[in-house]
């Protein structure tokens, strides 16, 4: 299988490790370049460049998807792509580059939840399933024709710390089992329903403040889904407080512990 992977975050490189541990190896891996973290602002790999790096992987890392790149993507030779979480939009011509196409991993039930941030607003809305969609890529986001799909259950105490691993599990597995199949062609992509379209942009840091008066139950999705990023906080008497532990019981949302801006966890109550 003579295939490219693109992706650039932990859930892609969870994938990418995923597909290597079951023999599929990618001719290259395209990434985002290296750029500054932490206070040092000290310039840092993406966790995708680290691991395919550390595999003996080739690496493309581009600035922009333009001619030059096309050129070099051109030269691998590969007849698939496979794209997770990369972070730049494939321009059509690269996405026609490609004689099997694109395909790519989104972790909802297409075509709800289209976006940046399908998990989070999985969570926030209280769905009780999601799952995971292999779609044909196509220039508009997340619009692809469905490969193929499979859904899981939403637990009542999941948060994205507990479901996104499950799904990133799920929908390397998914792949894996999918590609044979889609390349002999016993597998005919259908088309998403456009009527049934809900989006899922991309979060604000701002999306994690909680209102204490506000109600329960969406107190308690707020807190699920931003349990990775931006977490949950609330003000009070003009102090910010970190939510780090809360529960929800018989409709109630109780924060248990905070950490008090400038200090350090507490109990709350």
């Amino acid at each position: 299988m003579k295939f490219i992977f693109f992706g650039t975050p932990d859930v892609a490189k969870d994938t990418l490790e995923y597909l290597v541990e079951k023999g599929l190896h990618p001719l290259a891996v395209v990434t985002n370049p290296d750029a500054p973290k932490g206070r040092g602002h000290i310039m840092t790999p993406t966790p995708v460049k680290e691991y395919a790096t550390n595999q003996g992987l080739p690496v493309l890392t581009p600035d922009s998807l333009d001619e030059e790149f096309m050129k070099e993507v051109s030269a691998v030779g590969a007849d698939l792509a496979i794209v997770v979480a990369y972070g730049k939009i494939l321009p059509e011509a690269l996405i026609n580059s490609f004689p099997q196409g694109v395909l790519n991993i989104h972790y909802s039930l297409l075509p709800r939840w289209r976006g940046a941030a399908p998990v989070e607003y999985a969570l926030l809305n209280n769905d009780k399933e999601t799952g995971v969609t292999i779609q044909k890529m196509v220039k508009e986001l997340d619009a692809g024709d469905i490969v193929a799909q499979q859904q899981i259950t939403i637990e009542e105490n999941d948060t994205t710390a507990t479901l996104r691993p499950r799904l990133i599990k799920l929908g390397a597995e998914l792949l894996l089992e999918t590609l044979p199949r889609y390349l002999t062609g016993e597998i005919v992509p259908t088309p998403q329903e456009e009527s049934a379209v809900t989006l899922a942009p991309k979060l604000k840091k701002e999306a994690g403040e909680l209102k204490l008066d506000d109600d329960s139950q969406l107190n308690w999705n707020k807190y699920r889904a931003f349990a990775v990023w931006p977490g949950t906080y609330f003000f009070k008497d003009g102090k910010r407080y970190k939510v780090t532990h809360a529960s929800f019981k018989d409709g109630v949302f109780q924060i248990e512990k905070v950490i008090p801006e400038g200090g350090r966890e507490v109990d709350w109550s």
